[in-house]
């Protein structure tokens, strides 16, 4: 009998799968099929990279693997029956080098959290753009701060006179676009192939080394892209330097993509207006960070993307999945083994 694992047993409650979701998948494969589900805990958190002994023992001899990345002892034991592995998260990690070679095809859930992730990156923008920073600060100080935003000392500014750039304009940073867009901001972006362009509206698509332009023309700059070899450290001092005065960075990528250290200096000189992160190079950031305690950075946990919605969309790709797996179509966000996404 063909047999298929499910590895969702994650801690957290809001990446744990629920059980009527299992029924969902295990109607969907139909006769023939057994399911084993994992009950010991998934670690959800980054790209899957630890599986434990149940995890690895459920899946010898599976054909398809479903978890929070590909852990290596999975992949070990399923090399030779292995057939599909997906993922639910949109990074893949160290799955890559896992699956080198091996023939498995690997899916991810690129696309999934990019409606919850989006609306962050808009509420974000909000914060800094209209100071809402400014008055939580006030609150806490017990300060009827009206002269800080009537004297001209806090720009305070229109979505419509907001230019956004967005590094990396696939399912999240097309999402944040569409978003911008309807609320009247001027947006553009890069992305790796940018023949592919942008959601209807967006100024220009341009290529990676396009990167310092668009910083150049960015009130707000998105990190959105996925972490590769070609992007780790794009977002540099270099193309830091180039936004305009008072411009905000926002990153919901990778912290490696991300120069922390020339960031926290242009905010030091007040070259920039804020910095709203929800990834870092460190996770849990630590203790002592400069980030904690800056005025000007909002300091998110890596949880951009909870939302109550991401188990209808996540089982929806994998039921749609199964479908075209038994049918021998193509799969939905293959991931280029050696793109890295």
């Amino acid at each position: 009998m063909r047999r298929l694992v499910i590895d969702l047993a994650s801690p957290r409650a809001v990446w744990r799968i629920p059980r009527d979701r299992v029924v969902e998948i295990t109607r969907a494969l139909g006769q023939g099929w057994e399911v084993s589900e994992v009950k010991a805990p998934a670690m959800s958190d980054g790209d899957g990279a630890a599986g434990s002994p149940e995890a690895i023992a459920a899946a010898r001899g599976a054909e398809v693997y479903l978890g929070y990345g590909v852990p290596s002892g999975v992949a070990a034991v399923g090399r030779d029956t292995l057939r599909w592995a997906h993922t639910a998260t949109a990074g893949v990690g160290s799955s890559l080098a896992h699956l080198a070679g091996s023939g498995v095809v690997l899916t991810n859930s690129a696309g999934i959290h990019a409606d919850p992730m989006a609306d962050w990156v808009i509420a974000a923008i909000a914060f800094f753009a209209r100071g809402l920073d400014r008055m939580v600060s006030a609150q806490r100080q017990g300060r009827w701060a009206r002269e800080d935003f009537t004297d001209g000392a806090i720009p305070m500014r229109e979505f419509r006179e907001l230019r956004v750039g967005i590094v990396g304009l696939g399912g999240i940073g097309s999402a944040v676009a569409r978003r911008a867009l309807a609320l009247g901001m001027a947006v553009a972006g890069v992305r790796r192939h940018p023949e592919r362009g942008g959601p209807r509206g967006v100024e220009w698509v341009g290529a990676l080394a396009d990167l310092p332009r668009l910083a150049g023309g960015s009130d707000v700059l998105v990190i959105a892209a996925p972490h590769t070899a070609e992007t780790a450290g794009a977002v540099n001092r270099s193309v830091l330097e180039r936004l305009p005065l008072h411009a905000l960075v926002v990153n919901v990528s990778r912290g490696s993509l991300l120069d922390e250290a020339a960031l926290l200096e242009l905010l030091e000189l007040r070259r920039l207006r804020g910095a709203a992160l929800d990834v870092f190079a460190t996770e849990p950031l630590p203790p002592e960070h400069l980030f904690w305690r800056h005025a000007r950075v909002l300091v998110s946990p890596h949880v951009s993307a909870v939302t109550r919605g991401f188990w209808e969309r996540e089982t929806a790709l994998i039921v749609d999945n199964i479908g075209r797996y038994l049918a021998g179509a193509p799969l939905t966000n293959v991931v280029d083994l050696e793109a890295g996404y």
